[in-house]
């Protein structure tokens, strides 16, 4: 067993640590223990999104231990997934395409919807730019999104978009992630699709 301190680091700082050990062994367990909720929501998510097995407690009033173990995943148990492993969407725009508005509508509304009905799911949809409208109140493809998240897919919508547009309290499904976490879901160039 690994055991990082992460106390009085600020994020993404924690998962920084984090991730590099874990991506140093093949199998085995790293132990993180920080200070802040956001460490600990953000490592969660991490582990989570990363396929690996994670147990989070609270020691003290503002003291958490998370416990990440890495293993392997056999073929049989890969197949069962309803969701591809690591293929991501990006989705920087409310509208799918440039030109007509309404049409840029119509074509995000069909492309959600097909997604939606498409097995495998991809694993995570990034939301950034005016792509967070789609995760908020009033959004037409909020009943797609929910069956996805029902499904396993992680629906993740970019902080700073938020707070830009004025959106962070009309989010509507999913959760609200930052730039390295955003970063990490797209950097597979043979693992992800960008739309906007």
């Amino acid at each position: 067993m690994v055991k990082i301190d992460a106390l009085g680091i600020a994020c993404p700082g924690p998962v920084i640590m984090t991730k590099k050990q874990l991506d140093g062994i093949e199998e085995g367990i790293v132990e993180v223990r920080v200070d802040n909720e956001v460490a600990r929501q953000n490592l969660k998510r991490f582990a989570e999104s990363s396929g690996f097995e994670v147990v989070d407690q609270q020691d003290d009033e503002a003291l958490f231990t998370v416990t990440i173990t890495k293993g392997t995943m056999d073929a049989a148990e890969e197949e069962q997934l309803p969701v591809a492993p690591g293929l991501t969407v990006g989705i920087g725009s409310n509208l799918m395409g440039t030109g007509e508005e309404e049409l840029g509508k119509v074509l995000m509304r069909s492309f959600m919807y097909t997604v939606s009905e498409t097995e495998p799911y991809p694993e995570t949809i990034v939301f950034f730019n005016s792509g967070v409208f789609l995760t908020t109140e009033g959004s037409d493809v909020l009943d797609d999104l929910e069956k996805l998240a029902g499904e396993g897919v992680e629906i993740i919508s970019c902080g700073t978009c938020l707070d830009y547009y004025k959106l962070k309290d009309k989010l509507a499904i999913g959760e609200i992630s930052n730039m390295y976490t955003i970063y990490e879901k797209l950097k597979n160039p043979g693992r992800n699709v960008i739309i906007g």
